[in-house]
C-alpha cells in the first residue's frame, strides 16, 4: 500500500527542497536518472509528517545521508509555491496535484562525501552528484523551478556568508537584508 499524497485545498502538494552545503559554501547538484536533468533533492511530506521529518527521510532515500551526517543551518520562512507544467503533471495517480509548495532548509553535511550515495533507496532518484557554486543551479534548473530555487537561494545566503556571496553572479544579494534572514525551521 502505498504512502498518502497531501495535497492543500489550492491543489499544491507540500514539499521539502534540501540545499546541502560543505564547508567550501558548495553546495550538492545531482542529476535525475536517467537524464541530463539536475537538481538539489527535495520530495513530498507524506500525511503525518512533519516538513523536518520529511526532510530526513528525503535526505537518507534521495542521498544516503543520516541526521548525524548533517546539520541543519536554516529553512526558507515561509512555503514557496511553483505550478507543474502540464507535460509535468502525473495523470496515472489518484491524487492530482497543480503544483507544489516548498519548504527549503540549508544543511552543512558533517561527514565525509563518501557518506553520499546517490544509489541508496529502492528506486534512486539520482545517478550522479556534484559539488558546485551556490549560484550555479540558477542557471541550469528546469525553467518552471528558476523563480522558487531563486527565491530559496536569496533567502538562504545570508546563513552561508562569506561563501555564498563571494562568488560572481549577476543576482542581487543583500546579506545585510534583515528581511532575508531564515525563520525557525520548526515552524512549518
Amino acid at each position: 500500500m502505498g504512502v498518502l499524497c497531501v495535497i492543500d485545498a489550492d491543489g499544491f502538494r507540500p514539499n521539502v527542497g534540501i540545499v546541502l552545503s560543505n564547508a567550501q559554501g558548495q553546495v550538492l547538484w545531482a542529476r535525475r536518472v536517467g537524464q541530463q536533468a539536475w537538481q538539489f533533492p527535495q520530495g513530498g511530506i507524506d500525511k503525518g509528517e512533519t516538513p523536518e521529518q520529511a526532510l530526513y527521510r528525503e535526505l537518507e532515500e534521495e542521498i544516503g545521508l543520516k541526521p548525524q551526517d548533517v546539520k541543519v543551518v536554516a529553512c526558507t520562512r515561509r512555503w514557496l509555491k511553483y505550478r507543474l507544467p502540464d507535460q509535468y503533471r502525473r495523470r496515472d495517480s489518484e491524487a492530482q496535484f497543480i503544483g507544489q509548495k516548498q519548504k527549503w532548509y540549508l544543511l552543512r553535511i558533517t561527514a565525509a562525501d563518501e557518506a553520499i550515495r546517490v544509489e541508496s533507496g529502492d528506486k534512486p532518484e539520482f545517478d550522479e552528484w556534484r559539488w558546485v557554486s551556490y549560484w550555479y543551479p540558477l542557471g541550469q534548473v528546469i525553467d518552471f523551478k528558476k523563480d522558487v530555487y531563486r527565491r530559496a537561494l536569496l533567502e538562504l545566503a545570508p546563513q552561508l556568508v562569506p561563501q555564498a556571496c563571494s562568488g560572481t553572479t549577476d543576482l542581487p544579494i543583500a546579506a545585510h537584508d534583515k528581511s532575508l534572514q531564515s525563520g525557525n525551521c520548526k515552524d512549518a
